[in-house]
């Protein structure tokens, strides 16, 4: 079965693009933000998670996974990173620009240099949000460099991002290297409203499937702003209740059992919240529950039109 891992987006960094639970913004620190990371990472490993994602456009990110396994070795958990985001702005909560995509080869040596600090763990490099737009899937210096990675001992994969990325993930299936496959790790946003992943689940059965943004950015939980999803509020506060979990869990469990994916990626950021979400592994959705669910998808443009109008919270 599917195990939770822990993407490291909202440790690295301040801000992330979701949806604010409460008003507050509480002054901190960057050397606190650094310990709470920290914090963080050993919390959820002694809480059961060893598969953590990372990237450099994660911030801080990488450094507070090598700094935390110097600090706690542990040689049985496994780290995947990306390379094509650089983090810009500074850790400043007010900054207009936060991240700038360049899938150029130049800044794919640039940033495999630097995360190859976290072998041997480090298991899986992927373009991070790979799109048509940026033509990476077109590169033919990237795609060569990034088998030369993979003779390496280094799984090679993509994250995707947007209304095309099963466009995207069809066209990267195809692309061989030495008569071979060169994607086998495959990072794809998956939940309740874009669904769209699930008919290209057969072509995926051998590669490695990880879930990102299963709660949708928190537009799974109530809120006023989206009355369109009141039915769906309503059928996940009664399966939470039913199984004594948060709608969180729900959620999550919903990525597992539809489609069997590798794992599926936590984003919290208190220990709380992960401790949370570990009660995914306490119960399993009846089909007919997941049927329910599954009648809650939304066109996939709706969702990421919809998604685009969030804010750096």
């Amino acid at each position: 079965m599917p195990a939770l891992g822990l993407g490291t987006a909202a440790i690295g960094r301040p801000q992330y693009i979701n949806i604010r639970q409460n008003g507050s913004k509480k002054e901190q620190s960057l050397e606190d933000f650094r310990q709470q990371g920290l914090y963080l990472l050993e919390a959820a490993y002694q809480s059961g998670i060893r598969y953590f994602d990372t990237a450099p456009g994660y911030g801080m990110a990488e450094q507070l996974l090598h700094d935390w396994l110097q600090q706690h070795p542990h040689d049985d958990v496994e780290l995947a990173t990306k390379w094509g985001y650089k983090y810009v702005a500074n850790f400043d909560p007010n900054a207009t620009v936060h991240e700038v995509k360049e899938h150029s080869i130049d800044l794919l040596n640039t940033q495999w240099s630097q995360s190859q600090a976290l072998l041997p763990e480090l298991s899986t490099l992927q373009i991070h949000s790979a799109t048509f737009d940026s033509g990476v899937l077109r590169n033919e210096a990237v795609l060569d460099r990034l088998q030369e990675i993979k003779t390496s001992g280094i799984k090679v994969g993509l994250s995707t991002t947007g209304a095309s990325q099963t466009d995207v993930l069809e066209a990267a299936l195809a692309i061989e290297r030495e008569g071979e496959p060169l994607f086998e790790v495959f990072q794809v946003t998956y939940n309740m409203l874009d669904q769209s992943l699930a008919k290209l689940m057969p072509q995926l059965q051998d590669k490695r499937v990880v879930i990102k943004e299963a709660l949708a950015n928190g537009r799974i939980f109530p809120n006023t702003h989206y009355p369109q999803y009141q039915r769906l509020y309503e059928a996940l506060d009664t399966l939470a209740k039913n199984y004594d979990v948060g709608i969180d869990a729900i959620a999550l469990r919903y990525a597992m059992d539809s489609i069997q994916p590798f794992t599926v990626l936590s984003g919290a950021a208190q220990a709380a919240h992960v401790n949370g979400n570990l009660k995914v592994h306490d119960f399993a959705l009846s089909a007919s529950e997941i049927e329910l669910l599954n009648s809650f998808r939304v066109p996939a443009e709706n969702y990421w039109t919809e998604r685009k109008q969030l804010g750096w919270n």
